[in-house]
Formats: C-alpha cells, structure tokens, sequence
C-alpha cells in the first residue's frame, strides 16, 4: 500500500464539529490528507456527504462513529466504531435515543449559561444561532462559538473554563460491554479513543486496557493529541504486547487552537500503515 497522510478522527457540524462533512473533505485535500473518517458523537448522519464530497475530491471515508461509553467506575470513555454499518436500522434507534437525550442535555446547559450571563449583566445567547453553528443537535462546542463570536470569552477554551464546566449535565452513557458488542454486531472494530483521557497513570490505564481487551476491545488510539511522546510510545508498545491495532486521529473539531487535520502532538503526521490491519480486521468481523 502506497503511503499516504491519514486521519481516522475528526467531528463534523453533524456532531460538536464546526465545519460541515462537505467543508472537512476540502480541509483533509488542502492538507494532503488521503483517508479520514469522520467519527461524529453518538451520530453517523453525515457519512453519506462525506463519501459524496470524498469522490468528487478524491479523499476515501471510512465509516465511523465515536460512542460515548461508561466503563467501571470510568464516565464518558470514548469507544471509536470503524467499518460499521451506517444503515442499520437498530444503530440508528439507538443513536436518535441518545441525539434525543443529548438535545435535552444541552438545552438545559445553554440555559444555565444565559442565567449566568445575566447574574453577570450581560445579555444572552440566541438559542437560534447557536443551532445555526449546528446540523444534528446542538453541543458545547456549538455554545462556546456562540459565546466567542457575541465577545463574551476572549477563546473557546475560556468558554468552557468560564461558563461550560460550571453549567454541565452529565450525559447518557452506553455500558461498555454494549457498546463493544454494538459495535462488532454492525460489522465495525471497536478502538478506544485518547486513552490517556482515562488516566496518566501506566499502571491504572494499562489494567483498564487489559479488562477492555478481554471485553473484545480490537484496538486503541495510539497516535492523538492528547498523548506526549513517552505516552505515545507506551501506547505503542501496549498495543503491541496485547495484540491490539493502533490507530490514529486528531480529534478535529475546528476550534482548536493550532490543531490541524492529520496531524498529531507536535506536527506529527499519521500515515497509511495502519490501514492494512484496520481493513483486514474489519473484514474479519464481517465474516
């Protein structure tokens, strides 16, 4: 296989993305990005732009999905579904369960956060524009881009150290065995997303990723922006030693500060040598 740039993580505006499937198919071909998978929350609703736009442009789309998942004591662990099958009509309940739930979740945090603002004198956001930065429902990112184009925050990150964090509602989590077993029954690999977002610490993350790999987890993020370089590196060597795939992503929402499409920490790039073991699982479970 020919080497090439690849991103296997980004969020389009059909999640907490700012950009539409369209506009991260244009990004991904300015950046010399050749695979992406648009690994929206708890939604697959722009696949079919994406695979539309990637044809025109040249850019494949994997199939993908990031599920928002409770394991042990763990909230919002994020499992990455890739391959899986987009049309199946159980998946899709379950999702719009979820897109249903999260709707109610983040009408009640964007209330909170114009109560806020007006304990503070200021005037409060139009709930229409901020789903007018949105296409499935609406997120705190949809919020926070809100609050930084009315010039309430000086950056998204200040939205949510300011206003965000104090007016969160926890979210609706799927069981990890769920999600897990979800995920392989529509024909996908679950891989475990940012793992050092669970824990820094090697002992704690490691016996997590081994329960999860007994549970059926297929692989983990090896290469992200959350990890730095020895945490990558023990990544690594963890996906080798358990016989996991790695796989690698950015995490792209569009309102990150110095983060760009196919590339990680420090400029890193991602490149196509992880496909071969992600395709040939992915047909494994299929059979």
């Amino acid at each position: 296989m020919q080497l090439m740039n690849i991103d296997l993580h980004i969020h389009s505006s059909y999640s907490d993305g700012a950009y539409s499937p369209t506009e991260l198919i244009a990004l991904a071909g300015k950046h010399d990005v050749r695979v992406i998978a648009i690994a929206d929350h708890d939604s697959v609703a722009g696949f079919d732009e994406a695979v539309v736009a990637g044809e025109l442009s040249g850019v494949d789309v994997i199939s993908a999905v990031e599920l928002s998942v409770q394991f042990e004591s763990w909230q919002d662990v994020h499992l990455l579904g890739y391959g899986i099958d987009c049309y199946d009509g159980q998946f899709l309940q379950n999702l719009d369960g979820f897109r249903r739930r999260r709707e109610c979740r983040n009408d009640e945090i964007l209330r909170r956060v114009n109560d806020l603002l007006l304990t503070e004198g200021r005037k409060p956001l139009d709930r229409n524009k901020v789903i007018a930065y949105a296409r499935d429902a609406v997120g705190r990112p949809h919020i926070a881009r809100a609050l930084l184009e009315q010039g309430l925050v000086s950056s998204v990150e200040d939205a949510f150290r300011r206003y965000l964090v104090r007016c969160n509602i926890p979210k609706s989590y799927w069981p990890m065995n769920e999600a897990i077993a979800e995920i392989h029954r529509i024909g996908g690999v679950a891989v475990l997303a940012h793992p050092t977002s669970i824990s820094k610490d090697t002992d704690i993350l490691g016996s997590v990723i081994l329960a999860l790999h007994a549970s059926g987890l297929d692989g983990i993020e090896v290469y992200n922006n959350m990890g730095w370089p020895l945490e990558i590196e023990y990544l690594r060597r963890t996906a080798e030693s358990y016989g996991l795939l790695m796989t690698a992503g950015s995490d792209f929402h569009g309102i990150e500060e110095g983060l760009e499409i196919g590339k990680g920490r420090e400029g890193m790039r991602f490149d196509s040598a992880l496909l071969a073991p992600l395709y040939e699982r992915i047909q494994q479970i299929r059979k």
